[in-house]
């Protein structure tokens, strides 16, 4: 399996559209319970679904699993779900922050806005992972998130239940790992969280 990082992470993001339940419920399932890094997804879904992104990944995930919420802080060994609807992003705080606005690419929430944001906040701290799906939302973040110094991996295209999305990202930047669905879990587990980095650009 591809090693983790060598710098220290605090923080995943995760993006994925068409067959993303079940993708990002294997994932989830890898992390053990005493996990310290905090994970947030963002799963397109419609804006009628309530809460049931919630109840399937907390049936996943050991860990506690709860919808964002506006202006609430980050927590670190927790899963945070974007809210049907709604746009997800992390203000330089650390908090959360929903709207309505338009969406991107089609989507609300859009994977582009989280990725974006995060990479504004957390830098090289962060970890973007790009799973299956039928756009290329979070390709334009993903590639933000490698230039803040932030770790970005993609899933495999032939392991993806729907490739556009992967190879959208993969054409966007030069990901630094290129993993099959069944590793990107056990890599995301071996991350440990460390000092806080520096915000700087990699250009």
């Amino acid at each position: 399996m591809t090693s983790p990082p060598e710098h220290h992470a605090t923080t995943v993001v995760i993006g994925a559209s068409a067959g993303g339940l079940s993708a990002i419920g294997a994932v989830l399932s890898c992390l053990p319970r005493d996990y310290e890094l905090a994970v947030i997804i963002v799963q397109h879904i419609p804006a009628n679904a309530g809460d049931t992104l919630l109840r399937r990944f907390q049936r996943d995930c050991c860990l506690p699993v709860e919808e964002a919420e506006d202006k609430a802080p980050i927590k670190f060994g927790t899963v945070f779900v974007a809210p049907p609807d709604h746009h997800l992003m992390v203000e330089h705080n650390r908090h959360f922050s929903l709207s309505r606005e338009e969406r991107v690419n089609f989507s609300r929430p859009a994977i582009d806005i989280l990725f974006e944001t995060a990479a504004e906040t957390f830098c090289t701290e962060l970890v973007g992972v790009i799973l299956t799906g039928a756009s290329a939302d979070g390709a334009v973040g993903l590639a933000k998130i490698h230039t803040m110094g932030g770790t970005s991996v993609v899933q495999s295209p032939e392991t993806a239940e729907v490739d556009i999305m992967p190879r959208a990202a993969l054409a966007a930047c030069a990901v630094d790992h290129i993993l099959p669905l069944a590793e990107i879990g056990p890599f995301l587990a071996c991350l440990h969280p460390g000092p806080e980095a520096s915000c700087k650009p990699i250009f």
